[in-house]
């Protein structure tokens, strides 16, 4: 049977003059308008938006949860898969024949700078030390948190939040971007990539709401990336210049204030605007290789000063312990426990206290003592053993919570965060195969983070594990460990420069990620063209402001970035389901193509 070449008449239509021209008028104004929505409800009903943000969060996680977690898995064995098989792993990217557009050593220096990027600044330290104290392994019982024993499980599930799943991610989007784009000649925006299964309804309010979602998912993960990297920067500052206003002292550690976060964000996000509005060649581009300059900088110091040894060998040993347990990390999703599956597990002695053991028992935050000192009355008084049972009988509850507290929350990231790098990767990569895109920005990029986490944060679980941070990098706030983890390896004069050169590193990382989300949202708003007209680039530098800023009001002092995460977590949720869509799209198409080949039918239009 004769199989039709595919469809590839998509088109956007955008507006011929006004101020809209060159813009498809339906999803700026659908876009602008969610985002205006939300920035007005946080900053007229800051209390009712932090709080309805959180309570819908939970319900969509107690709902979606496994979703998260199986969808998340499935991307990164369907890559692998496609880069096995021999007809879609050699299909090039392009004309039959073309060349890639760059150099290899440049297509992994791009790469690896879309790495190295807010979320490693933040993250290369607190997320072992966050892990080491607490993760599924420490949870179950296992073993006991922040001890030596803890150390496998915490760089375990380190990589995995930082390796091929998060890598996966990008690639089914910047897959499906790349594929469509250069085998189809089709503009490089969202619509694109499910045309194999919507045909000519992309042309109409389908592929507007498939763009808007991109568009939304974007502004959510960027603004989630920059909050956590303007409060890493006002620790920085304060380390630099001790000037209090610019921090909170009223908890255990000091961490930024509102009015610290506010007066950095809008420093941070002018300097973003002037950048996006000088274009990618002059903005971008030097800022990049300031980044890896400065990058580079920063690693050494903890080759030279750190625990280089320890990170090596943590290095080799978690990188078999993560493909060991490849598959089980991969689909082993928790759901919520009920009140009454707990009961039923209590044993006989227990069950009528279920109800006062049933929060401490399924606690993911906590521990077996904290559970036990947390008892009142009668509770209080059940025998060891019993309260021992009845902690054990929330174990499924406890690694929901954890699951969902921190592995969700990164899978969510991820893929808001998606459209961005996958618009960059896909176009660094014209030319290549299948194969060559799916390995090495899956693989290439993966190996750098676990390098940068291995070592800065290695040198970090080492010095806790051999009792010399006294436990200063574990007590500190997670955008602080960083600073703390350098004060501790470093002389009084050092430190003061490093500090310094690191609060320029994440300057430059934000201006960056900031810049190039609003130029990826001008792209999709206009249709797929590299091109934007300046002045969209100022609205959405302006709105990507009040976005972050009105949420961290609506958070308040002592959690100001919780409503950002809670919004992002929410909006990333229906563009989860629309990369789960390109997953089947992408399949269609390249069994379809396949069968082209054979029968000689056209891929592409003649142009």
């Amino acid at each position: 049977m004769s199989i039709k070449p595919p469809f590839t008449d998509l088109e956007i239509k955008t507006e011929d003059s006004g101020f809209y021209a060159n813009n498809s008028l339906p999803i700026a104004m659908l876009s602008k308008g969610i985002m205006v929505a939300l920035v007005l409800w946080a900053l007229i009903w800051p209390a009712n938006a932090n709080g309805t943000l959180g309570s819908l969060n939970w319900k969509l996680l107690e709902s979606f949860n496994q979703f998260y977690i199986i969808i998340v898995g499935l991307f990164a064995f369907f890559l692998f898969v496609v880069a096995l098989l021999p007809y879609s792993g050699r299909k090039v990217m392009g004309t039959p024949g073309e060349a890639p557009e760059f150099s290899n050593f440049s297509w992994f220096s791009m790469m690896f700078g879309a790495g190295l990027g807010v979320g490693l600044m933040v993250y290369a330290t607190a997320e072992p030390m966050g892990l080491w104290g607490s993760n599924p392994v420490v949870v179950a019982g296992d073993v006991a948190g922040s001890s030596e024993e803890a150390v496998q499980s915490a760089f375990r599930y380190t990589f995995l939040h930082y390796g091929f799943h998060a890598w996966a991610i990008y690639v089914v989007t910047g897959l499906s971007l790349a594929y469509y784009a250069y085998t189809r000649n089709m503009p490089l925006t969202i619509r694109t990539a499910l045309t194999p299964l919507l045909g000519s309804a992309a042309n109409g309010i389908i592929g507007h709401i498939v763009d808007v979602l991109g568009v939304v998912a974007t502004i959510l993960g960027v603004s989630v990336t920059i909050g956590f990297g303007v409060s890493q920067f006002v620790d920085g500052l304060y380390a630099v210049t001790a000037m209090d206003w610019l921090m909170n002292n009223e908890g255990e550690v000091p961490t930024p204030s509102t009015v610290g976060l506010i007066s950095a964000l809008v420093v941070i996000m002018g300097l973003s605007i002037i950048s996006a509005v000088s274009g990618v060649g002059r903005g971008v581009k030097y800022l990049s290789n300031l980044n890896m300059v400065l990058s580079l900088i920063l690693l050494m110091t903890f080759v030279i000063f750190g625990s280089f040894l320890f990170a090596m060998t943590t290095y080799a040993t978690a990188m078999v312990d993560y493909i060991l347990h490849f598959v089980s990390l991969s689909f082993q999703a928790f759901g919520p426990q009920s009140a009454g599956d707990f009961a039923a597990t209590l044993p006989e002695a227990a069950q009528p206290h279920a109800e006062a053991l049933f929060g401490g028992a399924t606690n993911a935050w906590g521990n077996f003592d904290g559970f036990k000192s947390g008892l009142e009355g009668a509770a209080a008084e059940l025998p060891e053993e019993t309260l021992i049972a009845a902690y054990e009988a929330g174990t499924n509850g406890r690694l929901f919570g954890w699951q969902a507290g921190w592995t969700t929350f990164y899978w969510a990231w991820w893929i808001a965060f998606s459209p961005f790098v996958g618009l960059f990767l896909a176009r660094i990569s014209k030319g290549r195969t299948v194969r060559e895109f799916i390995l090495g920005c899956v693989i290439a990029p993966a190996l750098v983070c676990f390098a940068w986490m291995t070592i800065l944060g290695g040198t970090a679980v080492d010095l806790e594990v051999a009792g010399l941070a006294d436990p200063s990098i574990a007590a500190a706030s997670t955008t602080n460990k960083l600073f703390v983890a350098l004060e501790n390896i470093l002389s009084e004069g050092l430190y003061g420069i490093l500090v310094v050169m690191c609060v320029v590193l994440i300057l430059t990382f934000l201006v960056t990620s900031a810049d190039s989300g609003i130029l990826v949202m001008n792209t999709i708003m206009s249709g797929g063209a590299q091109e934007t007209g300046i002045k969209h680039r100022i609205i959405w530098g302006l709105i990507l402001t009040a976005v972050i800023g009105s949420l961290i009001i609506a958070a308040g002092d002592n959690n100001p970035l919780d409503a950002l995460k809670n919004a992002m977590i929410i909006g990333a949720l229906p563009f989860t389901m629309v990369m789960g869509l390109m997953m089947v799209a992408l399949t269609k198409a390249l069994y379809r193509d396949s069968q082209r080949e054979k029968q000689g039918v056209a891929e592409q239009p003649a142009e």
